[in-house]
């Protein structure tokens, strides 16, 4: 049944509920939000052509690795992951993903790109795949409270700034009981993939949910890769 059909991820008087329309209106846009709405940015070079990911060095810590290592037993030392130029075309045609993204911690001026340079790449080279936004931050992960975003809804939010497309949130995954009702959501929704947006913390926040996710693996889990992106100046 199509998450796009479902407001929050609910179902209202056992009927569904019509898709979620986005926050913003674009008719309304000043001329300087008009200019920037279609404004195409620049891709690095590695990403306008035929790329491959290789595995890089292991990961590691600037400071007190052994303490970092012990906390963190399955993602420490883990292979760090390179994009390299390829001769042949291995980026395209990859299998439809069902991705989630969430906002995470205070607004920062890049988030709402981050969540479209998501969506477009999904597009080019996952076609049929599908982008879930969990609503108010991590809580919303918790709560299985999420919309499908798509081509119309995120429209009006490119190049924009502010957090307003999913709204952000200040909630921390850290009891066995929340590690459990994320894990319920992403088994639910059969996620390939979380992104985590936001800073130094959430970076921290986001490293404890995929270790807590790793173990699930060998309960049949499907695999969850989880990340922290601090890339907020798009």
């Amino acid at each position: 049944m199509s998450a796009a059909l479902v407001a929050n991820g609910d179902f209202v008087a056992g009927n569904l509920s019509p898709a979620p329309a986005a926050g913003r209106v674009s008719s309304v846009y000043s001329e300087v939000q008009a200019r920037r709405i279609d404004h195409v940015l620049p891709l690095p070079s590695v990403v306008r052509n035929p790329f491959k990911i290789v595995d890089g060095p292991p990961s590691s810590a600037a400071g007190n690795p052994d303490e970092i290592a012990k906390l963190f037993p399955n993602l420490f030392g883990q292979p760090s992951a390179v994009l390299v130029p390829s001769d042949s075309d291995a980026s395209q045609a990859q299998p439809k993903l069902k991705i989630g993204v969430v906002l995470s911690g205070g607004q920062a001026p890049g988030g709402h790109n981050v969540i479209t340079g998501i969506f477009d790449y999904l597009q080019d080279l996952a076609k049929g795949s599908t982008l879930y936004g969990f609503r108010g931050g991590p809580a919303g992960i918790m709560k299985c409270k999420y919309v499908e975003l798509t081509s119309d809804y995120i429209y009006p939010y490119r190049n924009q700034g502010g957090f307003d497309m999913i709204c952000s949130g200040r909630d921390k995954i850290e009891t066995p009981e929340q590690f459990k009702q994320a894990e319920e959501t992403a088994r639910k929704l059969d996620l390939d993939g979380l992104v985590v947006i936001g800073g130094d913390d959430s970076n921290t926040n986001a490293c404890l949910l995929a270790e807590n996710f790793w173990y699930s693996i060998s309960n049949s889990f499907k695999k969850v890769l989880v990340k922290g992106n601090c890339s907020w100046h798009l």
